[in-house]
């Protein structure tokens, strides 16, 4: 494979890589193929089956014990196919409200919390709503991030330790 920049001999290997364009900065992808130039530095990342990738991150999400943070409201509502305005109707908030979640300027209540969590749920993303795994009591401790490690396993994503 020749770089796109200067036109040299990429090199592949297995790599993790920190999956930053999710929008999720502590998304990191196990044994990925990433091309790299030894002359520019320039690179390539092989992500197979994204679809799959992001349904697996949407559900990591929704399980998780604490309230979304601002990035994490973001990337469901685009998972979910959905614009800052249809969202918002969606939530019954205006869209500044959707706006503040996003930006980490006011936290997500937690009826919010649960609905978008449903949301999610009912949508294409999953196939079932874990409820054996989900206190919605629990919904009200304060938003916080959950390290994701993802790597494909006999073509399927499955979620490793970070």
């Amino acid at each position: 494979m020749k770089c796109t920049e200067c036109e040299a001999s990429m090199t592949t290997r297995k790599e993790n890589y920190r999956y930053a364009e999710s929008g999720l900065r502590y998304v990191t992808l196990v044994g990925i193929l990433v091309s790299r130039c030894p002359e520019c530095g320039n690179y390539e990342v092989s992500i197979p089956r994204i679809e799959g990738l992001h349904r697996l991150i949407a559900k990591s999400l929704i399980e998780k014990m604490t309230r979304f943070t601002g990035s994490e409201i973001r990337f469901l509502r685009k998972s979910l196919g959905l614009s800052a305005a249809d969202f918002a109707r969606r939530m019954g908030v205006t869209v500044e409200t959707v706006s503040r979640w996003e930006h980490n300027a006011v936290a997500i209540g937690p009826q919010a919390d649960r609905l978008l969590r449903l949301l999610v749920a009912q949508g294409r993303l999953t196939t079932q709503y874990p409820e054996e795994k989900l206190d919605l009591i629990n919904t009200t401790k304060k938003a916080s991030e959950t390290k994701l490690g993802m790597r494909l396993e006999h073509e399927e994503w499955a979620v490793v330790a970070a």
